[in-house]
């Protein structure tokens, strides 16, 4: 049996999360100077009496406690893990960093980053050369205004699964080339499965079909980093609707708001429909009795299909008495491959390390999902994404459903841009 990669249900965390995002434009913390860069053949530094608080979930301790025994034994220095609930770190870490009571380093999610920044509780870190051994979607994630925040350990993105019992083992390359597969496999009435959360919309998964026409939601710099320009607008993102509603009610039907994810899994389960968008974390990979092949989402639009990527890390505090050892800690002990391969054996997630990535890729479900987060664009983390959820989700919902594509998406993009301001 495949070893289940246990992600959870990391959309709807991450849009919830997102969405609790306080709207405005983003002040970039006033972070303390990086530390010198470490390499990993240097001597560990002296850090007899002092403490690195460390704040985890219960899924990361015990790969953080063996990284500390060694870092200990090392430096001197003595590593004290809390743990906490998941839910609860990105808001006990921004109320309690400023009084001086929270930890030198949390673990959190990319998507935390804007919040974090903005409320000033979280320090830049440099990991020197050991960058180079990262992907970059999981750097660009943890960068914020050009400047890298967080340590990442894993990524995570959705892509294109396919039952190989009902249309072959070869993945299709184009959106066209998908639907005539299952076409001709019999499967005219649903081809494909995508919107599986119903009549509240289901942005996120349709992100890679809009990506592929060229109108991602905000405009990158050229650093990577997202800025509050809102890029949907334009031809680009007219096409996309077009495209949407083509596939709705008033056209093919392939797209429908009477899905959710329930049925979804049910409907793919039982060999209903040969194709659906999703993550590693439905349910019919628990079993590994189907026939399934994982690639990268098809392109619609001609451009490629990107979709959102999640990325999790280790966050440096804004006040940490201890930065040197902290950064220390991060890039000579938790950012090498076996530090990273002990967090994945922990919690299996795409690892953010690109050797143990294309190590974990010898699976290929796993490599499947690894190709597709590599395609993938990072989550937005600034603030003003929490603006973007509820107009964007209702936009594509009323076109699938028959509403005029350009004006109503016109709409939508004018409204977030006032929103913003």
């Amino acid at each position: 049996m495949r070893k289940q990669i246990a992600w959870g249900a990391a959309f709807a965390a991450t849009a919830a999360l997102v969405a609790g995002c306080s709207s405005g434009d983003p002040e970039p913390a006033e972070t303390s100077a990086a530390p010198e860069t470490s390499e990993s053949e240097a001597p560990a530094i002296d850090g007899t009496g002092a403490e690195l608080v460390i704040w985890t979930d219960a899924e990361r301790e015990e790969a953080l406690a063996t990284a500390a025994e060694q870092f200990e034994a090392d430096t001197g220095a003595t590593v004290t893990l809390v743990q906490k609930n998941f839910e609860d770190l990105r808001n006990d870490f921004i109320a309690q960093v400023p009084t001086g009571e929270g930890p030198d380093i949390t673990v959190g999610a990319h998507d935390w980053l804007g919040a974090l920044v903005t409320a000033g509780v979280v320090d830049t870190v440099d990991i020197g050369d050991k960058a180079a051994d990262f992907q970059q979607v999981a750097l660009d994630a943890m960068t914020y205004d050009g400047q890298l925040y967080g340590l990442p350990y894993s990524t995570e993105a959705i892509a294109l699964i396919q039952n190989a019992d009902l249309v072959g083992d070869t993945a299709p390359t184009t959106w066209d080339e998908m639907i005539e597969m299952s076409n001709e496999a019999g499967f005219e009435d649903r081809p494909f499965i995508l919107f599986t959360n119903g009549t509240a919309g289901d942005g996120y998964s349709a992100y890679p079909l809009q990506t592929s026409f060229g109108s991602p939601v905000f405009v990158q710099d050229e650093a990577g980093s997202y800025t509050t320009e809102v890029g949907m607008g334009g031809e680009a993102g007219e096409a996309f609707a077009q495209f949407l509603y083509d596939n709705g009610s008033a056209g093919t039907g392939v797209f429908s708001d009477t899905i959710d994810y329930d049925t979804s899994n049910q409907l793919f389960a039982s060999g209903e429909s040969p194709f659906i968008l999703q993550g590693p974390w439905m349910p019919f990979f628990d079993e590994g009795d189907m026939n399934l092949v994982v690639s990268p989402m098809v392109s619609a639009g001609g451009e490629t299909a990107a979709p959102f990527v999640g990325v999790q890390g280790f966050y440096l505090s804004a006040q940490s008495e201890n930065a040197l050892l902290a950064n220390e800690f991060l890039t000579n002990y938790m950012a090498t491959e076996d530090a990273q391969r002990t967090l994945y054996e922990a919690d299996p997630r795409l690892p953010a390390l690109s050797a143990l990535a294309e190590e974990v890729s010898a699976d290929p479900i796993t490599a499947g999902f690894v190709e597709s987060a590599a395609a993938g664009v990072p989550m937005p983390s600034i603030p003003e994404m929490g603006n973007v959820w509820e107009l964007w989700n209702a936009a594509e919902i009323q076109i699938i459903t028959g509403a005029d594509p350009v004006s109503t998406w016109n709409d939508m993009v004018a409204e977030l841009e006032a929103s913003i301001g």
